[in-house]
């Protein structure tokens, strides 16, 4: 099989390329190790920044969006027992919405399906090889049969436990961190706390706030990394929750049933470069965030923007200029990102259980975020997103 671009990976980054290259006239051929049910049901990120929105509307997929959507002008952050509101348009003229990530998969794959296009599920073995000739090409087995697919370039988007990264070897340099403690999430049938996510800090470990619709909540609390996610009744967590939203938050918190929890841990990584000859990798497969500054799927996404800038200018003017700093491009943004969720993280969370040093500097840290015009101006533009850089 021949096609223009071969794409390893049906999560938000490889399905958006192959809906950006198709508008652009470019083949693709897209694979999946995972069913499509699997695809569609996995409940990952929620948070989409201002660009995102508009680029799902701008490119013809945003109509239930527009509908579904929570569109969010602001953030709560939550300290000594008060809540303290930031207002992001009023500080930088752009929100964010909760939308999804499986419903955005579920959007692509029906539009990409519509449009009749090459998505294959359930392919098993797959290997790259040949990614530093002008035919790299994909081998997997589908149906029992062994098939190969011949390329111009192949965008790995198969996230970090994947086949495309490991394919750059030697000449990649990893940069990581991580965290001594994760995230124990839950999704639970609940009424919302507020109106907007919510921060909060507390001597006993950070919460979070979220929705997923008027009657679906996630809630998020500080735990240990290895924590088992079994040992936490529901009335254990809605206690815990209770404590660490505190104030106003605290007293409207409802509990309800819960029907998903789970526990995730915190790390940092950057895979530099992101590419080896013909080979170009996109989203998680070349970057890992911490939950806390909600960037995740942002980044997969504009990574996969850039990537369908440079092709299509390969395609359509023979002008490799984009293609050659795909990964310096990317990762301007990548360490941007980098720093703001690294900062978000060290603020709010509790590293130790003392009444120390980093206790009495977060607190006054987080007095000066919610009170410095300044200081919401500048969490403002990195929450809602920074710009998109020019083509």
């Amino acid at each position: 099989m021949r096609t223009q671009v071969g794409i390893v990976g049906a999560g938000p980054a490889g399905l958006m390329l192959s809906h950006l290259l198709h508008r652009a006239g470019i083949d693709t051929f897209l694979i999946e190790a995972r069913s499509r049910d699997y695809c569609e049901a996995r409940i990952r990120a929620g948070l989409i920044e201002q660009w995102v929105v508009d680029l799902l509307s701008e490119t013809g997929i945003g109509e239930r969006m527009k509908r579904e959507a929570m569109f969010h002008d602001g953030i709560y952050f939550s300290f000594d027992d008060a809540l303290h509101h930031i207002n992001l348009r009023k500080h930088c003229g752009r929100g964010v919405a909760v939308y999804g990530q499986q419903e955005i998969v579920k959007d692509l794959i029906a539009r990409r399906l519509a449009d009749d296009g090459q998505l294959h599920f359930e392919a098993q073995g797959m290997t790259l090889a040949d990614i530093d000739s002008r035919k790299p090409t994909i081998h997997f087995t589908k149906d029992g049969k062994q098939q190969t697919i011949e390329c111009d370039f192949i965008a790995g988007c198969d996230g970090f436990h994947g086949i495309a990264r490991p394919a750059i070897g030697g000449i990649a340099t990893h940069y990581e961190r991580e965290y001594p403690f994760g995230w124990l999430g839950i999704l639970a049938e609940a009424p919302p706390v507020a109106d907007e996510l919510i921060y909060a800090w507390h001597e006993r470990g950070f919460a979070l706030f979220s929705m997923r619709s008027p009657s679906i909540v996630r809630y998020y609390l500080q735990c240990a990394p290895d924590e088992d996610a079994d040992k936490w009744s529901d009335a254990r967590i809605w206690d815990e929750l209770a404590i660490r939203l505190g104030g106003d938050a605290a007293s409207r918190l409802k509990p309800g049933r819960i029907f998903e929890k789970g526990v995730t841990a915190m790390r940092s990584f950057v895979c530099e470069p992101m590419r080896q000859g013909r080979l170009f990798l996109a989203g998680d497969a070349a970057h890992i965030v911490p939950p806390t500054g909600a960037k995740g799927m942002n980044l997969a996404l504009a990574d996969v923007v850039f990537l369908s800038r440079a092709l299509t200018a390969h395609y359509s003017e023979g002008n490799d200029s984009q293609l050659e700093n795909y990964s310096k491009t990317c990762l301007r943004r990548v360490w941007k990102a980098q720093r703001f969720s690294w900062w978000m993280t060290q603020m709010l969370h509790r590293f130790n259980a003392a009444k120390d040093f980093d206790m009495r500097r977060q607190m006054a840290e987080l007095d000066y975020v919610t009170s410095s015009e300044a200081a919401m101006t500048s969490l403002s533009e990195n929450y809602a997103g920074l710009p998109m850089a020019a083509a």
